[in-house]
């Protein structure tokens, strides 16, 4: 089981490469669920994955001018203190109620990824964002993460996009220094009451350091957008696996079930110049 978590490890650290985030999405199931460990565990050992792999790409995103300092080093230092509290907090709530969250936490993260972004340049470089804002949204954030060990860069870049008016690429590369503090922040949080197998750990943070290089260097060579949709589909399955583990078996049978309905139907589509969804896109999108 040592050996298949490390090796997965590798092919959720190509995720991260590919998509610049949501390490924890596969991290936190992975570790539960093939690793053994429990759910405050998984989460904790988590938070160790994602911070030093997001550290690790960062340094790539820095060198290339693609990091706006002020306010990464703002939102982070505010998400850290979010992110140690959600780690105080999380020894006062049961292991399952925080899965659940996370898988609450998947399904919002997977019909974002499902919608995409809206991939506007701004003009301004985001010198100009409110101190405020950036301190009460970075706290909100990482209170997420700190909690349930997700909502890495699928919060941080659009809050940064929307909030700080900054370009996609440099959104994304100032988030991994985001990322990074606030993961940091919240295992420390955890280790005030979670023990953490050190030697594991280790293990699965470099196989993730391992991946996360070879899918950087993929990147050019997939589709974005259809990366983008296939995993978002994959994470709504990975879903219903914690929902069927946590609630009830026939609640995570439902949700796969829907899942694979609504994928199929929207390949269908994409392959039917007659999709009565496309049509209903068009009606939505009309101005009233």
């Amino acid at each position: 089981m040592i050996a298949l978590t490390v090796s997965l490890a590798v092919l959720v650290g190509v995720t991260l490469g590919l998509l610049g985030g949501g390490g924890s999405i596969l991290t936190v199931p992975l570790l539960a669920y093939v690793a053994g460990m429990d759910a405050k565990e998984a989460i904790a050992t988590s938070l160790l994955v994602v911070g030093v792999t997001s550290a690790v790409g960062a340094i790539s995103h820095a060198r290339a001018g693609r990091v706006q300092w002020r306010t990464g080093i703002l939102f982070g230092l505010a998400g850290m203190v979010g992110a140690y509290a959600g780690g105080l907090l999380s020894r006062f709530i049961p292991g399952g109620i925080l899965l659940l969250a996370f898988a609450a936490m998947m399904i919002a993260t997977a019909v974002a990824m499902l919608r995409g972004r809206k991939n506007k340049a701004a003009a301004g470089d985001g010198s100009s964002m409110p101190v405020g804002k950036i301190l009460i949204d970075g706290v909100v954030v990482g209170l997420v993460t700190g909690l349930v060990g997700a909502g890495g860069g699928f919060l941080v870049v659009p809050a940064l996009a929307l909030l700080g008016g900054l370009p996609m690429p440099i959104a994304v590369g100032t988030s991994l220094i985001v990322i990074a503090m606030k993961s940091f922040a919240g295992l420390g949080g955890y280790l005030s009451a979670v023990q953490i197998d050190w030697r594991l750990a280790a293990m699965v943070t470099g196989a993730a350091v391992v991946g996360s290089l070879i899918g950087g260097r993929l990147t050019s060579m997939v589709d974005p957008d259809v990366l983008r949709k296939g995993f978002g589909w994959f994470v709504l399955l990975m879903s219903s696996v914690i929902l069927a583990q946590e609630l009830h078996p026939v609640v995570g049978i439902a949700a796969a079930v829907l899942t694979l309905i609504a994928g199929g139907t929207t390949y269908a589509c994409t392959r039917s110049a007659h999709c009565p969804l496309r049509r209903w896109r068009r009606v939505a999108a009309a101005p009233a």
